[in-house]
């Protein structure tokens, strides 16, 4: 495998229907908001997604979730120490971090694409382990193309929790959604970094595929089946390391367009990439 020779931005469209796509747990678990009304999903969420994505592909993911999680390690350490090289360098006094790093790379997706803080105490068996890894893929929060409007519900328990009670208690609680909004993040890999941990014209393959998919397999109570949907992925890929033009300059050609006076869905919006000479575009459907 070949590592990634081209400089590669990219932006997602996606749609949301009586959903809490990212719920602030700082304001009741509410959808997030910015001051202007504008609904927002963050970068750390979404590469969440991408990492269940990339999970349900077969690919190795050192961040897992517990309630997602394809091995039986309860810890990020235990994962760790679950590779022979990881764990002579966490068991070793003289343990070299760059090395601790290269191997991670190698061994997890998300190491190499998103990169990690390894930062695990030292035990009674070794000197443990301090390092920093700087990924390649950055992403950005996602941000709603206009305010939101969210309906808030309140829900309650009808049925005893513990035995001996003499019947069903009405504990009050609330449930959040966003009505309806169209969403759109961007995001970059950058080629310097692609080298130093090895990320690949294939990894960056699999990521376009998982941007693709990026709601499959994701429903929850909050999320209900279909409530998500990618609509758009935008790909461009540079013919060079540094890429024919900046990243924000490529962000920006991507023109949305109202197509109604109050827009609430993918089909009230028209999204235009300008042309930019010597970079194409590739358009792809969401799935």
């Amino acid at each position: 495998m070949s590592t990634l020779d081209h400089k590669i931005d990219f932006a997602v469209v996606f749609s949301v229907t009586k959903a809490n796509p990212n719920g602030d747990p700082l304001n009741g678990n509410r959808p997030r908001q910015n001051y202007d009304g504008s609904g927002e999903v963050s970068d750390v969420a979404i590469k969440r997604k991408i990492r269940n994505r990339l999970q349900d592909m077969g690919e190795a993911i050192f961040v897992q979730s517990s309630d997602r999680k394809t091995d039986s390690f309860n810890s990020m350490r235990e994962r760790a120490e679950s590779v022979d090289e990881l764990d002579k360098i966490l068991k070793s006094k003289t343990g070299s971090g760059e090395e601790f790093a290269n191997v991670a790379c190698r061994k997890w997706f998300d190491v190499r694409g998103f990169g990690q803080v390894f930062a695990f105490k030292s035990d009674t068996k070794g000197g443990g382990v301090s390092v920093g890894v700087r990924g390649p893929v950055s992403i950005h929060a996602a941000t709603s193309l206009d305010p939101v409007d969210i309906t808030s519900t309140q829900i309650t328990k009808s049925v005893n929790s513990e035995p001996g009670a003499s019947r069903g208690s009405d504990t009050m609680g609330m449930k959040h959604r966003v009505d309806s909004g169209v969403y759109l993040f961007y995001g970059s890999i950058n080629t310097q970094l692609a080298e130093k941990t090895g990320f690949t014209n294939e990894d960056a393959e699999k990521l376009k595929q998982a941007l693709v998919t990026l709601f499959e397999n994701d429903a929850s109570s909050a999320r209900p089946e279909g409530s998500m949907e990618v609509h758009r992925v935008y790909w461009w890929a540079h013919t060079s390391k540094l890429g024919q033009y900046s990243t924000a300059k490529v962000h920006r050609s991507l023109q949305v367009e109202k197509r109604a006076e109050e827009p609430k869905t993918f089909s009230d919006y028209e999204f235009v990439p300008l042309p930019l000479e010597g970079l194409k575009v590739e358009i792809l459907d969401g799935r």
